[in-house]
């Protein structure tokens, strides 16, 4: 079971909010308020974070079908995903199913395989596996595996947002981009992977065209 909470405003078309590896739609709670202005706000838990269903089998196409069911079940249309790492890996995957009631992606901190990593992020990250046992971070360690030429038949609407000194290179960013037939690219200046999502004035303010 997936536990959400919905802010609106008015109205607007509906608005998914997918949080990262290891946290909740807490995550989100500064810049929902502002963001409900323009669109239906629905932020997620995903399964194994927060108040959804707890020890279940995790992957991210698990993760992705759970957010497919949900869109369904409340059948909602013309449908934005605001992801942010894992949130946006399970964006991707949404759009490359070519989900009909996708109306644009917002896709931060993304990743295709843990190779995309940067060799001191992966260390970190084997450290931290081999000091907990985590399956979270063994998820992150594992998955996703997506070819980038999988990319190439995505024409959804996407905005992929990193910061200058995320958890890829820049370049990386930079390939995804010009491999999506319909896609930009946001670098936010002396930003990291999350530090832009914790400070709403950097976010909120780049992602108005989008919203309008």
């Amino acid at each position: 079971m997936l536990v959400y909470i919905t802010k609106k405003s008015g109205s607007g078309p509906p608005l998914l909010l997918l949080h990262g590896n290891g946290e909740t739609h807490e995550l989100f709670a500064e810049i929902t308020t502002k963001l409900s202005r323009h669109r239906t706000v629905y932020a997620i838990d995903s399964r194994n974070h927060g108040q959804s269903t707890k020890n279940v089998a995790t992957s991210y196409q698990a993760m992705c079908d759970d957010v497919a069911a949900f869109i369904a079940v409340l059948q909602l249309e013309d449908v934005t995903i605001l992801g942010f790492s894992d949130g946006a890996i399970i964006g991707l995957l949404l759009g490359l199913a070519q989900q009909p009631q996708l109306k644009q992606l917002l896709l931060l901190g993304l990743n295709l395989t843990p190779a995309d990593f940067k060799p001191a992020v992966r260390a970190l990250l084997q450290l931290e596996y081999r000091q907990t046992n985590d399956p979270l971070i063994q998820l992150m360690l594992e998955e996703p595996q997506i070819e980038l030429e999988q990319l190439t038949t995505m024409t959804i609407p996407t905005l992929i947002v990193a910061g200058e000194n995320d958890v890829c290179e820049p370049v990386f960013f930079e390939q995804v981009t010009a491999v999506l037939p319909n896609a930009q690219l946001l670098v936010l200046p002396g930003e990291t992977h999350s530090s832009y999502i914790e400070h709403t004035d950097r976010l909120y303010p780049n992602l108005l065209p989008y919203l309008r």
